[in-house]
């Protein structure tokens, strides 16, 4: 078999690209042909657990929350780059150790920054 050997390649992006426009234009002939809409007051209404909407829609978001969410992840991910440097800690260069210090350093200023501006008091 001589086949180019970027042909598996082309033949696969060409299937990657196929399938999906297939089903959704199948999909979409379906919806079309066999569920016609049937707009009434009932569809185009916003349904909101069963009960009727009122009052105002504004909310007011405390952003502290998504601060607090957003620590926690920033802290959380910290683990996944520590743990393989943790791992392999003996058979590492220097340069990654100087790398590692630096991540650290910088998470430590972030730590800081956030505890000296007050948003980790919970309010």
């Amino acid at each position: 078999m001589n086949a180019h050997p970027y042909l598996f390649l082309a033949l696969f992006l060409a299937v990657a690209v196929a399938f999906p426009l297939l089903l959704l234009s199948v999909a979409r002939l379906w919806v079309r042909y066999f569920q016609p809409a049937k707009p009434g007051p009932a569809k185009n209404s916003t349904y909101e657990c069963g009960l009727a909407a009122s009052g105002d829609s504004w909310i007011q978001f405390k952003a502290h929350y998504y601060l607090y969410a957003i620590l926690f992840l920033l802290f959380d991910v910290e683990v996944l780059f520590l743990l393989p440097f943790a791992v392999t800690f003996t058979t590492l260069p220097l340069g990654a150790l100087v790398a590692m210090l630096v991540f650290i350093f910088l998470l430590a200023e972030g730590l800081v920054w956030a505890w000296h501006r007050g948003h980790l008091e919970w309010k």
